[in-house]
């Protein structure tokens, strides 16, 4: 059954599909219907019901994306994972509408009320109709769900809409609305049938609309969450406890097994109808059981990043994940969290010790990203360097304890000034198992590669660096003339001195931009500003390995990116963007890393480059499946 087919079943596709994104429009009209009520004086029962909806709405919002921001902190959640894969963007963009049945409810909820002949003020607590509610959620809203799900799960059915559920490999609360048209139909009938009793008994009540439907979306949350906090000694302090309350490994074998444990809630009506999975109870005490993570699978590879600044903090998959998943620019709708953003920043510092944010798997090996507790204004600070220091050599000594083959430092992590682009560690503590790796040689070999073969003459800004210094030397034994940017005589004939004899006269030293004006080829390695890009001829290309990247300030010369590769083929369960990269592309840095690990590679990559290494790391990536962007 193709996917074309099952979307030409009746009730497959939503309404208003067609709105994508636009949809939040149709939030704001609740809102705005309210308010046009209360000051055009129209009917006070429809502002009224306008304005809970709209609240019922955002709160309902709330919910799942404050249940999927604690499912992906992996600092809190990693060893209580029920599914160890990541979540990748096939998921997530398979799921990016799953609110429509927020949407849904909401209209069908105003609709039933408005065309309800009674004014009469509904009160706000009436403990009577909670508890028929209740009564009539155990006795007809359980055992209707257990009924429908089952036969969703039939031939027919299953094959045209109910795989749509099923497709996202990995549970996530955002799971629980990602279902078609005609199943959230049916689900709002199920949650609908005690609020809809109780108003007909008489015992209605506004708490009861928002404590029931509020309720019933944290517990499917909890069921789709994929991380087990329900410690398993309750059950075995209550027995009967089990069978009343589901928990999420029991919900995550639904899932896995699909014929079993259909519940709503309650595990009681599988145990009725013999569809419970018998190993529930075991799973469930395993995984609750793994909180102290002496289970927990060890990477291979750890990239050990920092937060650039709060804005883009913001960018973490714990935070949105649908934003992750793009890559970075500053959005406009998510700056009012910035203060969100810097209380996290002072928690950071005060705990002061890394945090796990994202994995993938290569190859059957674990990758993680860390990130150290620093924002990269810090790290040009000079009191700050030797706390920055001491965070970094805590990462790598843990890397080392836990068995960590290697760990590549990212971006200012391994700043020449700061620590010698990790020798400070190498030497510090020269029986490290784990190999320390700044995975510059690959960024040196993109940015050469970049360069077309006919090319004569380079402009290098940031010269004398550890990329500036590889770049020279390399290009000046193809025989290309290097105008390398630097003040320092010393610190250039030092590099010129490294250069085979008959090449040292291709690296030439220049003071001012001028010198440049007549050379097409710029490989930045220092930021310049725009009047200093003004020296550039028309047609120049601006090559560049400087953070942040340089403004694109000239129409009639074009711009690199910063080096980068793009992850191979087989990567499974990423689901995030590194930065402001496109999806599965990765700082060549960071591909150097899992390069280095892919390789076996037994040296520490530490230190200046090895000009000699360059092509080697080169053709090791694209034998890895590595490709250039």
């Amino acid at each position: 059954m193709t996917m074309a087919m099952a979307m030409a079943a009746p009730l497959f596709a939503w309404p208003w599909e067609g709105l994508g994104s636009c949809k939040i429009v149709m939030y704001v009209m609740f809102l705005g219907k309210a308010m046009q009520s209360k000051y055009q004086g129209e009917s006070m029962k429809l502002g009224t019901w306008c304005l809970h909806m709209f609240i019922i709405c955002m709160l309902r919002l709330l919910i799942h994306q404050s249940w999927s921001s604690y499912t992906n902190m992996l600092f809190l959640s990693r060893n209580r994972r029920i599914i160890k894969e990541g979540v990748d963007f096939n998921q997530i963009d398979n799921e990016w509408h799953w609110d429509n049945f927020i949407l849904l409810q909401a209209i069908i909820g105003a609709f039933i009320v408005l065309s309800s002949p009674s004014n009469q003020a509904i009160p706000l607590w009436n403990i009577k109709g909670n508890m028929v509610a209740i009564l009539l959620h155990i006795t007809a809203s359980e055992p209707l769900f257990y009924y429908i799900h089952k036969c969703f799960h039939g031939s027919y059915l299953f094959s045209h809409y109910h795989h749509l559920h099923h497709s996202s490999p990995v549970p996530q609360p955002f799971t629980a609305g990602h279902a078609t048209f005609l199943e959230h139909l049916l689900l709002t009938v199920v949650i609908g049938v005690p609020i809809f009793g109780s108003f007909t008994a008489g015992l209605g009540s506004l708490s009861l609309i928002y404590t029931h439907v509020l309720a019933f979306d944290f517990l499917r949350c909890l069921g789709h969450s994929n991380v087990e906090i329900i410690p398993h000694r309750i059950f075995e302090l209550i027995p009967f406890l089990k069978y009343v309350i589901y928990t999420p490994t029991y919900h995550s074998l639904h899932h896995a097994e699909m014929h079993t444990n259909y519940c709503l809630f309650m595990p009681l009506f599988d145990a009725l109808g013999n569809t419970l999975n018998m190993d529930s109870w075991e799973l469930h005490r395993q995984n609750s059981n793994n909180s102290s993570g002496e289970n927990a699978r060890v990477p291979d590879f750890v990239f050990l990043a920092h937060v650039v600044d709060m804005s883009s903090a913001l960018h973490a998959p714990f935070v949105y994940r649908s934003v992750a998943s793009l890559p970075y620019y500053t959005r406009i709708y998510l700056l009012p969290m910035l203060p969100v953003s810097f209380f996290a920043m002072l928690f950071m510092w005060a705990k002061s010790k890394t945090f796990l944010v994202s994995f993938y798997n290569l190859r059957n090996r674990l990758h993680q990203t860390w990130v150290v507790p620093r924002f990269g204004f810090q790290y040009f600070l000079p009191f700050a360097a030797q706390g920055i220091n001491r965070q970094i050599e805590e990462a790598i000594l843990r890397a080392n304890k836990l068995g960590v083959k290697v760990i590549s430092l990212a971006a200012l992590n391994k700043n020449e000034a700061l620590n010698g682009g990790g020798t400070l560690f190498v030497n510090k503590h020269p029986d490290l198992k784990v190999r320390v790796v700044h995975g510059n040689t690959l960024t040196a070999a993109v940015i050469l590669h970049e360069i077309p073969e006919d090319v004569t003459e380079v402009f290098l800004t940031g010269a004398t660096s550890k990329l500036g210094r590889a770049i020279a030397l390399y290009l000046c034994r193809k025989q290309v003339r290097v105008l390398m940017l630097t003040s320092s005589r010393e610190r250039f004939r030092k590099i010129q001195k490294e250069a085979p004899a008959d090449c040292q006269n291709y690296l030439v030293q220049v003071t001012k931009y001028q010198a440049a004006q007549n050379c097409k080829t710029w490989i930045v390695g220092k930021w310049i500003t725009p009047r200093e890009q003004n020296f550039a001829p028309p047609g120049a290309h601006f090559h560049q390995f400087v953070v942040p990247p340089i403004l694109h300030f000239r129409g009639d010369c074009t711009y690199g990116d910063l080096a980068a590769m793009k992850l191979p083929e087989d990567v499974q369960g990423l689901g995030s963007c590194e930065y402001t990269m496109e999806r599965g592309v990765v700082h060549a840095c960071h591909a150097g890393g899992v390069v280095h690990s892919l390789e076996g590679w037994t040296h520490h990559e530490v230190g200046a480059i090895d000009v000699e290494r360059i092509d080697l790391v080169w053709e090791a990536a694209l034998k890895h499946g590595f490709k250039p962007v």
